[in-house]
């Protein structure tokens, strides 16, 4: 810690908040990468995404401002490096959930960098794996419940078909908010409630507070352990234009901040933030939100 107390923030290498890497030492929670983008259906490059958060990170200090916790002394955060990647989407979506799995068993919850959405499905395998059926909170502009997008099954619009299917996720407890955009099918999003799930799409989001649905979100979640998963494409692409599938009238920032810190007291046992892509992102704004994210992230996992 002694780098961070003297050293400008600006210095050293680029770990996320310039926290300490792992070594052998007991974790409570870790930021792990995975630069992997081979689901992406549009425009890729997200795989330099957790580099780009990473850079973005380097003013993230550690006291929380609203609840005046230290997060990073709480619970013993780490950068946990980044989860290796296959060939092709099988076997990188093995061998991520392999290194994931690998961290949850020394009782680490991860926090990831993506990346495209495809890497919830391995999160949510090896997160299940220790904990059991898991209640999710998805904030993104698209449902990605489909059952297959041009002849795939798996990619970044079918992950959490995929972990319904698999009985990773209890659908009871799972809940999508801010979906927007136009559809592909108009029984798209009727599916996904088909599947079992509550979907608040963003022309009904957008009546209510974010206190007002965050604490619908904490009651659909219950008490059980639960996944928070955060697709940059919830904000509008004023706040996240770095993002590989933008849709027009999304949440602000601060909004999307704000509903993460009213899921406070929820047993988070892991999350992401995904789909930064730092080719759109000239200005790095979308980074140094998704960097924020993580952070709050971050703060859910070590207080759960």
């Amino acid at each position: 810690m002694l780098r961070m107390a003297i050293q400008p923030r600006y210095t050293g290498r680029a770990t996320f908040a310039r926290l300490p890497e792992l070594q052998d030492e007991p974790c409570a929670a870790g930021i792990i990468g995975v630069p992997f983008d081979q689901g992406a259906s549009f425009r890729p490059g997200q795989r330099f995404g957790p580099a780009a958060i990473r850079e973005a990170s380097r003013l993230i200090r550690p006291v929380h401002p609203v609840t005046g916790v230290d997060v990073f002394a709480a619970g013993s955060v780490r950068d946990c490096g980044d989860a290796p990647i296959g060939n092709d989407i099988m076997s990188s979506i093995e061998v991520i959930r392999a290194y994931i799995a690998a961290h949850v068993a020394r009782g680490i919850r991860p926090v990831l960098l993506g990346g495209d959405h495809t890497v919830s499905l391995p999160a949510l395998r090896a997160i299940a794996q220790a904990h059991g059926r898991l209640g999710v909170i998805h904030l993104d502009a698209h449902s990605d419940t489909e059952d297959a997008l041009f002849g795939s099954r798996y990619n970044h619009g079918t992950p959490f078909r995929r972990a319904i299917e698999e009985g990773l996720v209890d659908p009871a407890r799972m809940i999508q908010i801010g979906l927007r955009g136009s559809l592909s099918d108009a029984g798209e999003w009727d599916a996904a409630r088909g599947l079992g799930l509550e979907l608040i799409p963003m022309h009904e989001a957008q009546r209510h507070t974010m206190a007002e649905l965050a604490q619908t979100a904490l009651r659909r979640a219950g008490s059980g352990p639960v996944y928070i998963s955060v697709d940059v494409d919830a904000c509008d692409p004023a706040f996240a234009p770095g993002t590989g599938v933008p849709e027009a009238g999304g949440f602000s920032s601060r909004e999307l901040v704000e509903m993460l810190r009213g899921v406070r007291g929820v047993r988070a046992v892991g999350g992401d933030v995904v789909e930064v892509l730092p080719a759109a992102d000239p200005s790095g704004i979308t980074a140094l939100l998704a960097a924020n994210i993580a952070y709050e992230l971050l703060a859910l996992v070590s207080a759960a």
